[in-house]
């Protein structure tokens, strides 16, 4: 177990180097900065030079992997940081520094397990993008065919278990002072964010859930996902399909390609939807350089280390949630989040029927090309701390990827509306679901499952309670008083169960 002092060292290390790159300079000039974190910034600051113009990805950058994935969160959020903020923050998604081919070459041998001539007929050296976790080479297969190659950078595992390590224990001793921090759980949070990280981490799991996610995809025409060769992947490696397609990130490219841009940000939302709203099976990473677009127009997503799931009753919870406050039936809304456990139920029903009418009025009557989904739901979680809304991880990363892709939607087609493409979708959806033909198929399927429950139930009573001349019942058990650990096993738990830093948790909320 790393013991606390190196934890503290690390989080110095980390406030000095984004002080000297400028980045907290804004937290430090912020009116409603707490006067002792502003403090704080100032010893972070003293004795460096700090540059006019703040280098966010450069700071970010130098802490390493997991700061990395925090700037690429907070590079879709300009609502929050800043333009400036976020555009300087957008180097970080696919333009780091390589590492060299020879360490490549290398990691990929040692991966698969074969000389990599057995594997391929030739590798571009140069890599066509490099990020924080790992870098993607063009390769020719020895059949062949046109595929991508995607290697862990080396060391990376080693950098991300030291990171989420501090994380944990700077995320626990926030949560111990109890009020605001606790009730927004950053222990769970960054628990879930140990999950993600566990999955972009291994290779292998990463091409399983794009091989889930293109068989959740077949139904929607225009959107596509890259076929995995498994025979060529491994933990730290994934060989998949190369597209040839231009970056959403392009859009003067796509103009002038001829492509229709208002058509390619409807082709996203609608895809999106069916993804988050009818599979419950969504890739949460949807920024620009992760979608493609072919020659034909279709869509294709890359980059599939951060999945979102949710179950069937919370997507129809979200559906009926989205669905009242564009109709303006608050009452629905807060009988929803009372059922679903979202508010404590010591809080009055009416109460919070009344603060969700205060955001759902600003946008009664408005024309649907002004209203936005991403500023609806932010006003939705504003109203979280006065009705004691713990945080739900799965939420948070469903809000964050929506305002993501109606952000990516709007840059292609300012004139398009989330709600505009999204409402037919959410209002057949939960027709679909909720409607009288949904409930009487739900019924007969709990019912048929019921049924075949039976000859086990009766086993198992017959096992309980024997037939005469059956086996005798077993001799009552004495009862034994169960010795319980003391404070140093409380501790030891407390350590082993802590969640994360205040910054990820920012990322995730944001």
């Amino acid at each position: 177990m790393t013991a606390p002092i190196v934890h503290l060292v690390r989080l110095l290390k980390w406030g000095r180097t984004l002080a000297r790159h400028g980045a907290l300079t804004g937290i430090e000039r912020d009116p409603m900065t707490p006067p002792a974190v502003r403090r704080l910034v100032r010893i972070a600051r003293f004795g460096a030079r700090v540059p006019a113009q703040p280098a966010y990805a450069d700071a970010f950058q130098a802490i390493g992997p997991a700061a990395i994935k925090l700037g690429q969160a907070l590079a879709t959020r300009p609502d929050l940081v800043g333009e400036a903020a976020a555009a300087d923050l957008l180097r970080l998604q696919d333009a780091l520094p390589p590492v060299r081919f020879a360490e490549i070459r290398a990691a990929i041998e040692q991966a698969l397990g074969k000389p990599i001539d057995a594997l391929f007929q030739s590798i571009e050296e140069q890599p066509v993008g490099a990020a924080s976790i790992a870098q993607v080479h063009r390769a020719v297969t020895t059949d062949g065919r046109q595929v991508a190659i995607k290697v862990l950078r080396p060391g990376v595992e080693e950098d991300f278990a030291r990171a989420i390590d501090t994380y944990e224990w700077a995320a626990a001793q926030a949560e111990a002072l109890g009020g605001e921090l606790a009730r927004l759980r950053p222990r769970l949070v960054i628990a879930t964010f140990r999950q993600w990280t566990a999955r972009e981490l291994d290779l292998r799991r990463e091409a399983a859930s794009a091989s889930e996610l293109a068989e959740a995809m077949v139904a929607e025409p225009g959107y596509e996902i890259p076929a995995i060769d498994w025979q060529r992947t491994a933990r730290r490696v994934m060989t998949l399909e190369w597209i040839d397609g231009i970056k959403l990130s392009r859009r003067d490219d796509l103009i002038a390609a001829g492509h229709d841009l208002g058509a390619i940000a409807g082709r996203l939302v609608r895809a999106f939807l069916r993804q988050a709203i009818s599979e419950g099976f969504f890739h949460a990473d949807m920024h620009q350089g992760n979608l493609l677009v072919r020659a034909d127009g279709s869509i294709v997503a890359i980059d599939f280390g951060i999945m979102g799931r949710i179950d069937r009753r919370a997507r129809m919870w979200l559906a009926e949630i989205l669905h009242g406050l564009i109709t303006g039936d608050y009452a629905r809304v807060a009988e929803i989040h009372f059922e679903a456990g979202y508010v404590p139920p010591h809080h009055n029903l009416g109460e919070f029927t009344t603060a969700l009418r205060a955001v759902g009025e600003p946008i009664r009557g408005l024309p649907v090309k002004d209203i936005s989904i991403g500023n609806m739901l932010d006003g939705l979680f504003a109203i979280t701390r006065d009705f004691d809304m713990q945080t739900q991880p799965h939420l948070l990363l469903l809000q964050k990827t929506m305002v993501m892709v109606e952000g990516v939607a709007t840059t292609l087609d300012p004139d398009l509306n989330m709600w505009e493409t999204a409402g037919p979708f959410v209002k057949e959806w939960m027709r679909t679901e909720l409607g009288p033909e949904a409930f009487v198929a739900d019924r007969i399927v709990k019912d048929v499952r019921t049924l075949a429950r039976l000859p086990d139930l009766i086993r198992t009573i017959e096992a309980r309670y024997p037939p005469p001349g059956g086996a005798p019942p077993p001799p009552p058990l004495p009862e034994v008083q169960v010795v319980r650990l003391g404070g140093g096993w409380r501790y030891a738990a407390v350590a082993v169960v802590a969640a994360a830093a205040g910054a990820v948790m920012m990322a995730l909320i944001g």
